[in-house]
């Protein structure tokens, strides 16, 4: 698969680099929407990312095609991983993750997508416009940007997994709902510095734009749990 995505090193610069553009989407769809609220739209912005290793780009091109190479093989890395540990399960914990793979590659899948299409562009937004002075103008090199690229896509991918381990802890009745409940208010904290974390931008909406669907991840988490108390028999 990293060999295929290798080949077409256009069409996937096109994608990694759009968020570099002020025409990318996100840009464009903000700036219609503070014109329809009577304020100005975004400030132009085309971001230019420099080379300075001999080698940058040719490494650059390998790390980015097996990244996108890990994103889409997923699906089949989760099932040789199930083929693998299924045999040492015992049949109660088999159910408890019968299915979880297939659900895990689909809420993996949201993640990287919501991490591409809003987390990363308005964090390089933010921090590739920052300025400390206007003497000291910003020049990133190609190997930073594509660095913070990857990061921030997996991690919005792992991230997207909480529902998937959380049902799997209740159904081997490690995590009951009522426990997930009453801890709503600490998630949210929880959460909050965890999207902190993944986007050290500062600013208030891009904090807003990463906490709310993570606590939306959490009550989802609640509403896919059915189980309330240990079973009465020993599980194993």
């Amino acid at each position: 698969m990293m060999i295929a995505v290798f080949a077409f090193k256009t069409p996937v610069f096109n994608f990694v680099l759009a968020p570099c553009n002020n025409d990318f989407f996100l840009y464009r769809g903000l700036s219609k929407l503070l014109i329809w609220m009577h304020l100005d739209p975004l400030p132009v912005f085309n971001l230019r990312l420099v080379n300075i290793e001999v080698a940058s780009q040719f490494f650059v091109h390998l790390r980015v095609s097996a990244m996108i190479a890990l994103v889409i093989s997923a699906p089949i890395i989760l099932f040789m991983l199930w083929s693998f540990v299924a045999p040492a399960l015992y049949e109660k914990e088999k159910n408890a993750v019968k299915g979880a793979f297939g659900f895990a590659s689909v809420l993996f899948y949201l993640g990287v997508a919501f991490g591409y299409c809003f987390i990363f562009p308005l964090t390089i937004r933010f921090l590739g416009s920052y300025q400390v002075s206007e003497i000291v103008p910003n020049t990133i090199s190609l190997s930073s940007y594509i660095s913070m690229f990857i990061a921030l896509i997996l991690i919005m991918g792992l991230v997207f997994e909480m529902p998937v381990l959380v049902k799997i802890l209740n159904k081997l009745h490690l995590l009951p709902k009522s426990l997930l409940k009453k801890y709503r208010r600490h998630a949210f904290v929880g959460l909050l510095i965890l999207a902190a974390v993944i986007t050290p931008t500062g600013d208030l909406f891009t904090l807003s734009v990463v906490t709310f669907p993570l606590y939306f991840l959490y009550e989802f988490s609640i509403a896919i749990c059915k189980y309330d108390s240990p079973p009465d028999e020993d599980l194993f």
